[in-house]
């Protein structure tokens, strides 16, 4: 099937070609699945009862919530690792350096390369929109499907200081 990609010619309103109409990609999202629909799914394909595995996936997102705000990283089997990170602002003397230089906390995931391989060989299908919402083409992928290896972030160390500089 592949993933859906919308590419919708729209104007742009800020930057250098504020005003030009560009065609915007953004990938489509069918549906959030529900934890019911995931827990039955899997209910199904590993013939554990539905009740078992509800009390496990609940154990589990209390175990990874528990650990990953104590500074883990934890591995989601599969999928890939989560953690929490942050970004702050740099100073130069330690007397300033306190919570208020926090910026943004965020949560990190590093998919697996199990998930990253998926991912690479998924091919990519593209509708392309004018700007009154007519389909005027359609694409799909025969690039080589890079995947980004930074796990969702730009510097891997979450950004700014260090979640624990004292190890």
């Amino acid at each position: 099937m592949g993933i859906k990609v919308k590419a919708r010619q729209t104007k742009l309103s800020v930057g250098p070609s504020k005003g030009e109409y560009r065609f915007i990609m953004q990938a489509e999202i069918y549906s959030t699945l529900k934890q019911e629909k995931v827990i039955s799914e899997a209910s199904i394909r590993s013939g554990i009862p539905k009740g078992s595995l509800q009390a496990a996936w609940e154990a589990i997102g209390e175990v990874v919530k528990a650990w990953t705000t104590e500074g883990h990283s934890v591995a989601l089997p599969g999928v890939g690792t989560m953690r929490f990170g942050l970004q702050a602002a740099a100073v130069s003397k330690v007397e300033d350096v306190g919570t208020g230089l926090i910026t943004t906390r965020k949560v990190i995931f590093t998919p697996s390369t199990t998930i990253k391989q998926e991912l690479k060989d998924t091919s990519i299908n593209i509708t392309c929109y004018d700007k009154d919402g007519k389909v005027i083409k359609q694409v799909t992928s025969s690039d080589p499907g890079n995947v980004d290896d930074e796990g969702g972030t730009d510097n891997p160390s979450g950004g700014g200081l260090d979640e624990n500089p004292l190890g």
